[in-house]
């Protein structure tokens, strides 16, 4: 037998540098969550953690199973996914089934992803099978440190980066890539892009339409205190902007690198010398029949929509709806200094 090259999905975790504007580089990744994925099994496989023909467990809303389930079936391991009934459609999971993954879908009737109930579920597989290996995505710091890779790439490509924009769903990527970047440029800006009903900066929870960002639960590879501002994102200028960026630019992505791409021209033109990067994590195949099928886009209420061409300034953190567009200075504070301390008797948005 050929022995693997230990880098065979190297293609798949590598992003192609893409020129958006000529102060912005869009990093745009086939799949992004291999680089975490990859990185916390080995580190696991090196520890002792994990070894072979060991089953693996984790909680997930797409991307992040996906690379667990490619390296799983490469490497000769058992794989169980516990997600939402909101968050898997049938090709998602025929492509599961098809590398010997396991998907538990729990029901998720409030559209929130439930990620409570789907921890739950996870905790008594655990207890069922105590020497199975769970990565922890959400707290595990081997998410975050797996992006040295990404910013080395950066630097590569832009040299000094002045501000950094990127999704938050467990944090490990923006935070990862941002904490990397701030030790080499200190005024690098960092910009956090979620999405409406997300509780990860302060909103409450509810039905997302929106996904592969935001979250019901607090992550621990989530830094506030690195974050310079947030941008809520609503699905409607996310999907608006997936649409342009395969007219205008022939990139296929899918509509969380797309809430990404628009705060991140948004950052470009308002910094017109500063270099600009942003993280875009997934491509446009999943979304084929939805945001990119016309029929589908039309049985939205309030679609179409004209989408904002800037976001609207807050000074207290309020819900937005799906063809919102919102952002707050967060100016590198803890969740507890801004829900609990400085808004109290701060006026409204405006």
């Amino acid at each position: 037998m050929v022995a693997l090259d230990p880098d065979y999905f190297r293609a798949l975790e590598t992003p192609r540098m893409a020129a958006l504007a000529p102060n912005l580089i869009a990093a745009a990744f086939p799949l992004m969550k291999l680089m975490p994925a990859r990185y916390i099994l080995d580190r696991a496989v090196a520890e002792g953690a994990l070894e072979a023909g060991m089953r693996i467990v984790e909680t997930t809303s797409g991307t992040f199973g996906m690379a667990l389930a490619l390296l799983s079936a490469a490497r000769g391991y058992r794989l169980t996914l516990v997600s939402a009934s909101s968050l898997v459609d049938a090709k998602y999971q025929a492509r599961l089934d098809g590398l010997g993954a396991q998907m538990i879908v729990t029901e998720d009737q409030a559209g929130n992803g439930d990620q409570l109930e789907r921890l739950q579920r996870l905790d008594h597989i655990r207890r069922e099978d105590p020497n199975c290996f769970w990565p922890r995505q959400y707290d595990n710091s081997g998410n975050a440190l797996a992006y040295a890779r990404l910013a080395e790439q950066l630097v590569r490509t832009l040299g000094e980066i002045d501000c950094l924009v990127g999704c938050v769903g467990s944090g490990g990527s923006l935070c990862g890539t941002g904490t990397f970047l701030r030790t080499v440029f200190p005024h690098l800006i960092v910009i956090a892009v979620d999405t409406h009903r997300s509780i990860l900066f302060g909103q409450p929870a509810g039905k997302r339409l929106l996904r592969g960002l935001g979250n019901s639960i607090l992550p621990g590879n989530l830094r506030h205190d690195l974050i310079d501002e947030v941008h809520w994102v609503g699905a409607y200028p996310a999907f608006s902007e997936a649409r342009r960026l395969l007219r205008e630019h022939g990139i296929f992505q899918g509509p969380t690198s797309a809430a990404a791409a628009l705060v991140g021209r948004w950052a470009a033109s308002t910094r017109p010398g500063a270099r600009v990067a942003v993280i875009m994590p997934d491509e446009g195949h999943r979304y084929a029949e939805t945001v990119f099928d016309d029929t589908w886009l039309g049985s939205l209420p309030g679609w179409p929509c004209s989408p904002p061409s800037e976001p609207r300034e807050l000074t207290i953190i309020e819900p937005g709806s799906e063809a919102d567009w919102m952002r707050f200075k967060w100016a590198r504070r803890s969740l507890d200094q801004i829900v609990h301390g400085e808004f109290k008797n701060e006026g409204r948005s405006h």
